[in-house]
């Protein structure tokens, strides 16, 4: 199968072989798809372009339910000291790359899609925020209404907020930060 038929059959929400996400992840999957879908078509984004952004909803949490164990075992060295819950994400990167999908902003995208990562452009912003503001979720449904809405018109202003907010968050619970989050932070600040 060529990286360009995995795109197409994801796009249509076929997973890989090696895929392992239960139902519940799989609906998920399809929301996140349809939330980067109603935005590529609110940019106007080619049909191609349309077409990656669609395929990511699927992609970013095709190994969402894996062992974590096999998934360190299959990302990176610099990201396996990573929590179990954040492996999945590099973890299908890699998997996506081994097949040969070779579009860098798409495998960031899928790799960083949990934690932000200085490196995300729109794209990667676009599944960042795709993956919180799930309609399917069922927290602060007005505020994450209202950003849905505003995605189109005001993606680095969204991304702003949702990073903040979820930065907030782990501060709260005294969590540590990742650096590939403070990096995110400090890029988006450097952009305000």
């Amino acid at each position: 199968m060529t990286p360009s038929d995995i795109l197409a059959r994801a796009a249509s929400g076929r997973l890989p072989d090696w895929a392992e996400a239960t139902d519940a992840r799989r609906e998920h999957m399809a929301r996140v798809s349809a939330l980067l879908g109603e935005w590529a078509d609110a940019l106007e984004l080619p049909s191609d372009e349309r077409l990656r952004w669609v395929s990511l909803g699927y992609l970013h949490d095709a190994l969402r339910d894996a062992d974590p164990e096999s998934l360190r075992e299959l990302v990176p060295t610099e990201l396996a000291g990573l929590p179990d819950r954040l492996l999945h994400g590099p973890a299908a990167a890699e998997r996506l790359r081994r097949e040969g999908v070779q579009d860098p902003e798409f495998l960031h995208a899928a790799a960083f899609h949990t934690l932000g990562h200085p490196g995300l452009r729109r794209l990667g912003r676009a599944l960042y925020l795709a993956d919180f503001l799930d309609p399917g979720r069922d927290f602060l449904n007005e505020w994450r209404s209202e950003l849905r809405n505003r995605v189109p018109s005001d993606l680095d202003g969204v991304t702003f907020e949702v990073a903040q907010a979820r930065i907030q968050n782990l501060v709260k619970r005294r969590l540590a930060l990742r650096p590939e989050t403070v990096g995110f932070w400090n890029d988006l600040v450097g952009r305000g």
